[in-house]
């Protein structure tokens, strides 16, 4: 990837972001987080890794991305963000119109298909969800509920130990048909689709155990399922 130019959606806190510039990217972050876009800046300055990072609306700014004519060899999504995308084949048009003649989009995602259980891997919801998921707790800690996969050491700050949020969240969920159909529709050829039955960092279920590396499986003598999947799709 030494020398393309990457544009990296829902980047958050940007430790991804960076960690493909210090291949030589030349990467661009996008979230809507003030914190995070805060605190990715700062990363970057720290560690003398250089990325340009934006606070936006991915929508919003893809579309002024597209009046200024700027291109990119690759487009990058990763882990738990199409739940936060309303509009998916707004969203795909967006990016295919971002991509060089060349470009890949690539997309690392947990998969839909683990969201039809509940945390006690018993049958839950609907897997044809369709408008909007009103959570009124709002986005729980799922950082801290994955202990030492998602956070170093397991420590967790003593401010949010007891995290409570007061803001209701809104969840769309995406089965696997509607993601690559969205991609196939906004011009985009499906190269890779890739299933996996581990998941990276997130231990969102009961029994979930770390096979080192981060990767996070099923309870033992449970059968195994699909817990993240991944999609290269290009021009």
């Amino acid at each position: 990837i030494k020398g393309l130019n990457i544009l990296h959606l829902q980047c958050n806190s940007g430790q991804d972001t960076l960690s493909l510039a210090h291949y030589g990217a030349n990467v661009t972050g996008v979230d809507i987080s003030d914190e995070a876009i805060n605190f990715a800046r700062q990363l970057s300055a720290d560690s003398g890794i250089p990325a340009q990072f934006h606070r936006a609306d991915i929508f919003d700014w893809m579309e002024q991305a597209i009046t200024e004519n700027l291109k990119f060899d690759r487009v990058f999504c990763s882990y738990g963000v199409l739940v936060w995308i309303s509009d998916l084949k707004n969203w795909a048009k967006l990016i295919s119109q971002l991509l060089t003649p060349e470009g890949k989009f690539v997309l690392i995602e947990f998969h839909p298909f683990a969201l039809y259980f509940n945390a006690q891997w018993k049958p839950h919801y609907d897997y044809f969800r369709e408008g909007a998921i009103i959570e009124e707790n709002g986005v729980h800690d799922y950082v801290a509920e994955s202990a030492e996969t998602l956070c170093p050491k397991g420590i967790i700050e003593e401010g949010v130990k007891d995290f409570q949020n007061p803001y209701r969240s809104y969840e769309f969920y995406w089965g696997i048909n509607e993601v690559l159909n969205s991609l196939i529709q906004a011009g985009l050829r499906i190269e890779q689709f890739n299933e996996y039955p581990y998941s990276n960092g997130w231990g969102g279920f009961e029994g979930m155990r770390n096979i080192g590396g981060g990767k996070m499986v099923q309870p033992e003598g449970m059968p195994r399922m699909p817990l993240m999947y991944g999609v290269l799709a290009g021009k």
